[in-house]
């Protein structure tokens, strides 16, 4: 509570070009912060797509690996089946070499061909599942292939990374411990606009100085009048086409024309 009425009480101290000034320092700030992220390229978002396509591999490869258990049991259980069938046809071909009647040596012949059928389809079913099984080994090993590539690019861009941020993290720690401390000075009202309309912004520039004329952002023309106020400090002007935050080229310390 201390701190936001320490905070309350320097806004109301400041000058609206103290404030004007302490954005522009600010804005300064993060484009450089932007500069350093820009020098990590594309890195940070290639090293978080190809863990993800490692997690991705990994499943599947476990994936496989279940259906080709399973298919393996299910092999396992067909000759099981097989096997009860054989000893069924053995026992019922004994038993038709002491029937008493045609009746009942037709009805074992009926129930052994029904057997036969069964060991057929039995068979049938073995070697589709024998099949798939294959079909399932040759998927693991294609993806255990690509699992280790993927892993082995990782671990370059990994390097890269970690060099480039070795290099540049000293620079952008004071980069923004400088920022925190101005955003302190800040109204947090004009902070929060700042920052809505930089975020909006596709070059990162929420604060610009009026160039030959114009927005330094969007480059459009801004009227006599309008310049007139920029230069007087006396509120904060916006450029109406872009929404940017206005300032002289003097504030900014740039010399005109």
């Amino acid at each position: 509570m201390a701190t936001e009425k320490k905070t309350a009480a320097a806004d109301k101290s400041l000058s609206v070009e103290q404030r004007l000034d302490a954005l522009y320092k600010l804005q300064t700030i993060l484009s450089e912060i932007d500069r350093i992220k820009t020098l990590r390229g594309e890195l940070p978002l290639e090293v978080k797509d190809l863990e993800d396509e490692i997690e991705g591999l990994k499943t599947r490869i476990q994936n496989f690996k279940a259906e080709a258990e399973e298919l393996r049991k299910n092999v396992a259980a067909k000759k099981v089946e097989i096997q009860q069938s054989q000893d069924a046809i053995a026992k019922w071909t004994d038993q038709q070499n002491n029937v008493r009647n045609n009746k009942e040596f037709d009805f074992l012949a009926k129930e052994i061909g029904f057997k036969q059928l069964e060991i057929e389809l039995c068979e049938k079913r073995i070697r589709e599942y024998t099949e798939l099984c294959d079909r399932k080994n040759q998927d693991v090993a294609a993806a255990e292939e690509a699992l280790e590539d993927r892993n082995h690019i990782l671990a370059e861009k990994k390097g890269e990374l970690s060099e480039i941020i070795s290099e540049t993290k000293q620079d952008e720690e004071k980069l923004r411990e400088q920022a925190k401390k101005l955003e302190e000075q800040i109204e947090p009202r004009l902070l929060k606009a700042f920052k809505r309309i930089r975020s909006n912004a596709r070059n990162g520039l929420g604060v610009v100085y009026v160039q030959r004329n114009a927005c330094g952002g969007c480059f459009n023309r801004i009227p006599a009048q309008r310049q007139v106020e920029v230069k007087m400090h006396k509120k904060i002007i916006v450029c109406e086409y872009c929404g940017r935050i206005l300032i002289d080229p003097a504030l900014a310390g740039v010399k005109e024309d």
